[in-house]
């Protein structure tokens, strides 16, 4: 019974956190239909579908990076941008959030290049971690320009974790991919680079 029971665990377990994550992220996003007008909301019955704010927040994020590809868009991106920097507490908080996703999303940036391996916490203990760029600026000053930074994650959890700054020479580069290194991390080393996750089924002695 113990068999049966952990076989039909590994199966409706993955089924139901991936159900549940989906819910999640379509129910957040139907709450963009909440800003439009009460009336135009009433007035419309579509909008009360489940699914609808998803398709609405997707046209919203399009429209906004096709108006901001022209001129005339681009020049309202920066009178926004210059009226935020104007008001206290909201500036940092923009500014700071601004960066981040500059550098995660552009496709210039330069967040998780690549996967590697370094020492940490201690000399002779390994760690996978990801390389981000140089750091620049004052530390590169007292550093060195060829000083790279590195972000170590926690497991299970891989959005926090510890930022290093390293010489080339202690970082020993990854052939996996990052999408392999971080499921590495999430499964706490289960799922090794080059394995497909999938279901293992127990079979009794009995029916073996």
């Amino acid at each position: 019974m113990k068999k049966y029971f952990v076989t039909g665990l590994l199966i409706l377990v993955p089924l139901v956190v991936t159900v549940w994550v989906l819910r999640v992220i379509v129910g957040t996003l139907d709450q963009v239909r909440d800003w439009l007008p009460p009336s135009l909301r009433s007035a419309t019955y579509i909008l009360e579908w489940p699914g609808t704010g998803v398709l609405l927040a997707v046209t919203i994020v399009f429209v906004t990076g096709l108006l901001a590809h022209n001129f005339i868009g681009r020049r309202l991106l920066d009178w926004w941008e210059k009226l935020l920097a104007r008001i206290p507490f909201v500036s940092s908080i923009y500014s700071s959030v601004k960066q981040v996703s500059d550098t995660v999303l552009s496709p210039n940036g330069q967040a998780f290049r690549k996967a590697v391996l370094v020492e940490f916490p201690r000399q002779g203990a390994w760690t996978i971690g990801f390389l981000v760029g140089s750091p620049g600026g004052e530390v590169a000053a007292l550093l060195g320009d060829d000083q790279q930074t590195v972000f170590v994650p926690t497991a299970p959890n891989p959005t926090s974790g510890y930022l290093i700054v390293l010489p080339p020479a202690q970082i020993r580069e990854l052939e996996m991919s990052i999408d392999e290194a971080l499921k590495f991390v999430i499964s706490l080393g289960v799922v090794a680079p080059g394995k497909t996750p999938g279901t293992t089924i127990i079979v009794p002695p009995a029916a073996a």
